[in-house]
């Protein structure tokens, strides 16, 4: 429409130069005057995006189209050709006024193309009536239809807005519901259990305390052994509920499925740049308390984490090694995560603070291992690669896992017993090493 009307002007205003140098003059003003008020128009008479918002007020809006008609009538007045001007003008009052006085200024302008068209053949005839009304009437209708489409759209577009806000809303609902139904069953298992071991077991020993002071040391013996009982219950009801607290990749598998699965994951994002991550096993592989393998998966998870995000590394290996002691208790499991990547030096690295929450920070491993009575060391220098080592000692935690969590293993493809870890010799790879030793 633009395009359409300034096109008309600048006809109307070479008709004029070429029929009278005096009407040119008058044509160049009047429609230089028009063009510069329809640029400012355009640029601050403010037009709402949405069709249903109420439009043609006074000002500016009816003040603009005004002031546009008034020079437009005066270039009319001046060329004929002008009169055509008339039809782009329709549409901007339309699209400006709006529904409702957008007719009426639309009327005015086919009042005033009659008018000016009587002044210059000093008569009216049906055609200059016809023609303009018309045209008036084709600026109406598909200005009204367009706003229908587009307010169709509008509508539809918020009807869609609605609709992802509402699905929103209901996951996060769904989301604090079921955090809040975790948290009160996890409130039941820890009263129905631990909660009530402990009363029992402060029972007993408060009960144990009166017969010493009471001299009967068997009675009071009888007690403690009846506390110990209590405390190994609580001990295996508190692992229960930890294991149902271990992570995802450890709910079919055992700490070196989970590290597969790990693995694999960051071995296909080797094509963004990150490394191919390879899993050995070395030793007689055992089972390990839950929360020995949740530890260590976290620490490997941490550690690849790093790798890829900061490293710029081409290869990293996790090797998880089952160290054998020479006496009862003195078994370990050591994991080692090694990257070919950029190193660092650790003497540099800031010490943990409180203010600084970190999930994979060295500080987050170095507390999951102590937790458990182990270590964790990191070697490194600039330009010579990363090796993190935790080492955690087994004990006598070794094999307390439950039933139900030994099981589980049958049901992991990645650890039938073809591929199991216990029957591969010592310091083999897992079949997520895709490097060759040549590729080395």
């Amino acid at each position: 429409m633009d395009v359409l009307l300034v096109g008309l002007v600048a006809l109307a205003v070479a008709g004029a130069l070429v029929t009278s140098t005096a009407r040119g003059v008058g044509a160049v003003l009047l429609g230089a005057a028009l063009l510069a008020l329809y640029v400012v128009g355009r640029r601050r008479v403010p037009v709402p995006v949405d069709v249903r918002a109420p439009r043609g007020a006074w000002w500016p809006a009816g003040a603009w189209v005004t002031g546009l008609v008034a020079l437009w009538v005066g270039l009319s007045l001046v060329t004929t050709t002008a009169v055509w001007v008339a039809f782009p003008l329709m549409f901007v009052a339309m699209h400006v006024l709006g529904p409702r006085r957008g007719p009426v200024a639309v009327a005015v302008v086919v009042v005033l193309v009659v008018g000016v068209m009587a002044v210059w053949t000093a008569r009216v005839a049906l055609p200059f009536v016809l023609g303009p009304a018309i045209g008036g009437a084709v600026a109406v209708v598909v200005v009204l239809a367009l706003e229908a489409v587009v307010r169709e759209s509008q509508e539809r577009q918020r009807t869609l807005d609605e609709l992802v806000r509402t699905r929103d809303e209901l996951a996060a609902s769904e989301r604090e519901r079921a955090v809040a139904a975790e948290r009160e069953r996890l409130a039941r298992e820890i009263h129905d259990t631990l909660a009530q071991g402990f009363s029992s077991a402060e029972l007993l020993l408060r009960a144990a305390r009166t017969a010493l002071d009471a001299g009967d040391a068997e009675t009071a013996r009888g007690y403690v052994e009846q506390t110990r009982e209590v405390a190994r219950h609580n001990l295996a009801e508190a692992r229960r509920v930890v294991r149902a607290l271990a992570p995802a990749d450890l709910a079919s598998s055992n700490l070196v499925g989970a590290l597969r699965r790990v693995a694999d994951r960051a071995s296909g994002r080797a094509a963004e740049g990150g490394p191919r991550v390879v899993v050995r096993v070395s030793g007689e592989p055992v089972p390990l308390p839950t929360e020995v393998e949740a530890a260590l998966l976290r620490v490997a998870q941490s550690a690849l984490a790093n790798v890829e995000r900061h490293a710029g590394a081409t290869r990293a290996a996790v090797t998880v090694s089952f160290l054998a002691g020479t006496g009862p208790g003195d078994d370990a499991v050591a994991l080692d995560v090694v990257d070919d990547g950029r190193g660092f030096d650790p003497d540099a690295v800031p010490a943990p603070a409180a203010d600084r929450p970190g999930g994979f920070g060295l500080g987050a491993m170095r507390a999951r291992v102590a937790d458990l009575g182990g270590t964790l060391s990191v070697e490194s220098a600039p330009g010579a690669g990363t090796a993190v080592a935790a080492w955690v000692p087994l004990a006598a935690t070794t094999g307390t896992r439950s039933g139900a969590a030994a099981d589980h293993r049958a049901d992991d493809p990645a650890d039938d017993p073809a591929d199991r870890p216990a029957d591969r010799p010592a310091d083999t790879r897992t079949e997520t090493d895709a490097c060759t030793e040549e590729e080395r």
